[in-house]
């Protein structure tokens, strides 16, 4: 059976348990059509780099299918009728990867190193520099 990696952004107003009750929906969808879904990733609220149908944001979901291209291709057709689905994409590839997507790993790094930029000690204080004052007319 073919096996595929599908991507979809939800709008930025439903909330985190009607994502979960959409990809249970085309979970359900896959699963009676005789496909089965591994692994899904939840990215979360994320911003988009420009705006879709108004939105600046988006709740991003990633699916690992196992299915038959009809089963896939009826879950994308009921995905463009969705209001609550903004974008999708779906790949077919040879062999699922099991383990946690680029992004998931990202954001594990993020948490360790607790966010920003952490300790720049490397670099000396920075003088009260940037541009010199604006002159006045009265100097």
């Amino acid at each position: 059976m073919p096996l595929y990696e599908h991507v979809f952004l939800a709008r930025q107003d439903v909330s985190a348990q009607q994502v979960e009750q959409l990809v249970e929906q085309y979970k359900g969808l896959i699963e009676g059509a005789g496909g089965k879904v591994g692994k899904i990733e939840n990215w979360g609220l994320r911003t988009l780099a420009y705006r879709i149908k108004k939105n600046r944001k988006a709740h991003y979901t990633l699916m690992n299918i196992e299915a038959p291209h009809a089963a896939v291709a009826e879950m994308e057709r009921q995905m463009g009728l969705s209001e609550d689905v903004l974008r999708h994409m779906t790949f077919r590839v040879d062999e699922l990867d099991e383990e946690l997507s680029a992004m998931m790993q990202k954001r594990d790094r993020d948490d360790r190193r607790g966010g920003g930029r952490g300790d720049r000690g490397d670099r000396g204080e920075r003088s009260g520099g940037g541009r010199p004052p604006r002159r006045t007319e009265e100097e």
